[in-house]
């Protein structure tokens, strides 16, 4: 912070927020609009007054808001970490998910330059929309020659397969987003427009519930108004596009949880309060489309879509596509869905048709454009390339079409910045391929204020504008924007500011002169009557990841015990003792089948279990892990964000905390050492009880902190499934070398039962079958004895699929249940000194417990058995 500044704080009678804000405002770039003063950055003088707008949010916010702006900066971090707001998730690795970067000043726009805006923007959607009427309809545009039928029909995102058709209730484009940059004169401009699947809606939202909260009374005293009916008059206008209506069942199709925008497609869809859905929930029956639950198909209406064109459908565009539904463009043409927006609009996002928009506007609208573009021209008319050949050093080359089969894309770039030699390299290139390029004027955009290290640093900012139909034919812009801000001074010369290459972004503040709108999503009071039909929707897929989290989890948590158990045993243990630990690492994959039995060497087999277990190839602790991240990252809009941190941790800590301890072996080993054993077996236990601690939290949460529906139902049958199957195998194996017998042997069976601790409660130091059989197999109130685990099964099942009583009622019958279990008839020993039945019990317990979790995953998850499913309507 400036020192003259800083100083001011310490007297009595500190100056007004306004007055420090002056003090501490950095001259603007030469060129640029400056948001702070309102005027050309040249003409702002050092301690020039603020513009009204901010000169009014200083002063609410007070000296004490300014002060604090540091404090703010720091808490507006945490919250986002807390919210797990992240932006750019693709895959593994800390990098993967970058927290949502957030500055705490707003960009303030007021009520005039704003009329001006939602004018302009609500006249570009009614023409983009009605452009694309044309091209898929009549083709005036195109046979006129007002748009180049070689620019349009060469774009890789015109869509053959949508000629001719009409989207239900007529609208092909439902929201549609610009970017906009102020210019030096004041004006503003459009430099781009996406329509395929504007993306920053839901970051939109998450800027304001941030930033509106750290300055309240700048935000009350400014009049802001509020998106919260931007975002019911979206939802409302789709239902009205259907012949449903209110009724309509709206979902939102996401590709998933690597899309780098995917916090987004999870936070709209609880805000919105519809479904969130991939493309394997959905699937077309008889020119329907249908969304697969728990309960059988249900019903869509509207697809708010988040997937690229051409992963729609692979029936009719990408074959290879994984993300859409096969059969979903023939749904459109059937007028059976509305899908927002519909496909084939994304062509009209080439920067190559700036140009055009003037002609067409006066052509389809009778109007003039409200909003002029950046001058942009297309390289694939000869007399325009040929007209600007020699100025070349003045534009932005930008692609015309985005990379594809057929197309080739490259980033933006100014020329000037370009050497000699790479100048005459694109020179070649245009005359080789024109269509290919388009030139733009170089744009500095205005700049914002951003706070920075005690001063108010200028920085350019693009914001992105969104129109939205209201389903009448009329359009509403949302009272808000999502602002990209560049990091640097020095960067953003020509507004290709981007979150993808490292753009910040800030709230923006859209003053009104009238009443500031009071409209909430917040639901409306419930009756009794709403409240008995509740009922809430378990996609297919959720359900299946659901299920899977829960075996992972329990998967995870017997691998780590396992894992503790066998280090723990292995110096001390008898050859029947390393026998048996020896298999049953070898059944739950903690070592790999060509690893030599502990029998045969104790210190190769240590070896191996531990760096085993760090091998997220091998389905070790490290994969099990591995595993429950993923299952967990697909079902972000289901989790608590501490209980997705738990997830989230658990295995990056024990994949970092197990390399560590591993590393100065491996540096030994490559120094010429003969790395005969692990450095510090004590280390790696430490690792393990760590994950131990962290499984017991997600236990908990899953246990305690989550809605008892039938998504948690399908959680915990996952659960004890896993739990049952490798209870029965270990009490199986464990009776085959009879260690019951052995002192050793019976606390390793409490061990892996984790049931240590209850029996010597119980039963002190007694080392007798009977009472370990009675709290193992028998014992409801043991919940991890094999009565208990498979009563909670049975119960988990039974209300899970109490829609389908008969299918349920015949796999229960087929489900031993051990709690009927005469302990007489399990302690018998036949003439080899087996136990005979018990062994038998358990055998046939554990194949129908496998036989169970297979007709579970061919009844509920996949529908592709007899046709015998409830279609809700």
């Amino acid at each position: 912070m400036p020192t003259s500044v800083q100083t001011s704080f310490l007297s009595d009678d500190a100056p007004e927020a306004a007055a420090l804000a002056r003090a501490a405002a950095q001259r603007g770039t030469p060129g640029s609009f400056d948001e702070l003063h309102g005027v050309i950055a040249e003409e702002a003088a050092a301690g020039a007054e603020l513009a009204p707008p901010w000169r009014q949010f200083f002063d609410a916010a007070g000296s004490d808001g300014w002060v604090d702006l540091a404090q703010t900066k720091a808490r507006i971090g945490r919250r986002v970490q807390d919210d797990g707001v992240t932006y750019n998730v693709y895959a593994e690795g800390a990098a993967a998910a970058n927290a949502w970067p957030l500055e705490p000043l707003p960009f303030l726009i007021d009520a005039t330059a704003w009329a001006a805006i939602e004018e302009g923007v609500k006249q570009r959607a009614r023409l983009l929309d009605a452009v694309l009427a044309d091209v898929y309809g009549s083709r005036r545009l195109l046979d006129e020659g007002l748009l180049p039928a070689s620019l349009v029909l060469a774009h890789p995102q015109y869509l053959r397969a949508m000629h001719g058709c009409s989207p239900s209730g007529g609208v092909h484009l439902h929201v549609a987003a610009f970017d906009l940059a102020r210019g030096r004169d004041g004006d503003w401009r459009v430099v781009s427009q996406r329509t395929q699947a504007p993306s920053g809606l839901g970051y939109l939202l998450q800027n304001r519930l941030i930033i509106s909260q750290q300055f309240p009374a700048a935000f009350r005293d400014l009049h802001v108004q509020r998106v919260a009916a931007g975002f019911l008059g979206l939802l409302q206008g789709l239902q009205r596009l259907s012949p449903e209506g209110d009724s309509a069942r709206v979902v939102l199709l996401t590709p998933g949880p690597h899309n780098e925008t995917y916090f987004e497609h999870a936070f709209l869809s609880r805000y919105l309060g519809v479904t969130l859905v991939e493309g394997g929930d959905l699937t077309v029956r008889g020119e329907r489309l249908f969304l697969k639950t728990l309960h059988g198909l249900e019903p869509v209406h509207v697809l708010l879509r988040r997937v690229d064109d051409e992963y729609l459908d692979p029936l009719e565009l990408r074959g290879d596509s994984a993300l859409g539904v096969p059969g979903l463009l023939g749904v459109i043409r059937a007028g059976q869905v509305v899908v927002a927006n519909a496909p084939g609009a994304g062509f009209l996002e080439s920067p190559g048709l700036a140009a055009f928009w003037p002609a067409v506007a006066r052509r389809l609208l009778g109007e003039e454009l409200l909003l002029p573009s950046t001058t942009s021209w297309w390289c694939g008319e000869d007399a325009v390339w040929q007209a600007q050949r020699d100025r070349l050093a003045d534009f932005v080359v930008a692609p015309t079409f985005p990379s594809s089969a057929t197309t080739e894309g490259f980033a933006p770039h100014g020329v000037a910045e370009l050497s000699a030699a790479a100048r005459e390299s694109l020179l070649s290139d245009i005359d080789a391929r024109p269509a290919a390029y388009t030139l733009q004027a170089r744009v500095r955009p205005s700049e914002i204020p951003v706070w920075n290290d005690g001063a108010l640093e200028p920085r350019a900012a693009l914001v992105r504008v969104y129109a939205m139909t209201d389903g009448r034919g009329g359009w509403h812009v949302m009272p808000g924007a999502l602002t990209r801000v560049a990091t640097r001074r020095d960067a953003a010369q020509d507004a290709w500011l981007s979150m993808q290459h490292g753009s910040v972004s800030v709230d923006t503040w859209v003053m009104t002169e009238g009443q500031v709108d009071a409209t909430t999503l917040l639901p409306k009071p419930l009756s009794a009557g709403d409240l008995s039909r509740t009922r809430r929707t378990v996609t297919s897929r959720s359900a299946e990841n659901l299920y899977w989290l829960g075996r992972y989890t329990e998967r995870a948590d017997n691998s780590v015990r396992l894992a503790r158990i066998t280090l723990e045993s292995l110096n001390n243990a008898n050859p029947v003792m390393l026998d048996a630990l020896g298999r049953l690492a070898l059944r739950n994959g903690l070592i790999g089948g060509a690893v030599p039995s502990p029998v045969q060497s104790v210190r190769v087999f240590e070896r191996s279990l531990v760096h085993t277990m760090a091998d997220t190839s091998a389905m070790s602790v490290a994969f099990n892990l591995r595993a429950l991240r993923h299952c967990a990252q697909a079902l972000r809009e289901r989790l608590s964000v501490e209980h997705w941190k738990l997830i989230d941790a658990v295995g990056r800590n024990f994949e970092e905390r197990l390399g560590a301890v591993l590393q100065p072996r491996a540096a030994g080993v490559a120094a010429g050492g003969t790395g005969h054993a692990v450095e510090s077996v004590d280390d790696v236990m430490v690792v393990l009880q760590r994950a131990a601690t962290h499984l017991a939290a997600i236990t908990g949460a899953q246990s305690d902190r989550m809605t008892r529906d039938d998504g948690w139902r399908l959680l915990s049958v996952g659960r004890q499934t896993e739990r049952l199957d490798f209870l029965t195998q270990a009490l199986m194996l464990g009776l085959q070398l009879d260690l019951p017998a052995r002192d050793d042997g019976f606390a390793l069976l409490l061990g892996l039962f984790d049931s240590t601790i209850t029996y010597r409660a119980q039963f002190q130091a007694r080392r007798e079958l009977p009472p370990l059989l009675h709290l193992l197999v028998l014992e409801l109130d043991n919940p991890r004895s094999l009565a208990g685990v498979a009563r909670t099964l049975r119960d988990r099942v039974e209300r899970l699929a109490r829609h389908e009583q008969r299918w349920v009622q015949r796999m229960l019958d087929e489900l031993p249940a051990p709690d009927e279990w005469s302990l007489e008839q399990l302690l018998e020993v036949d003439e080899d000194g087996r136990h005979a039945v018990l062994l038998s019990s358990l055998k046939t317990l554990s194949e129908r417990t496998q036989a169970l979790s297979a007709e579970v995953g061919r009844r509920l998850f996949s529908h592709v058995g007899p046709g015998d499913h409830t279609v809700w309507q």
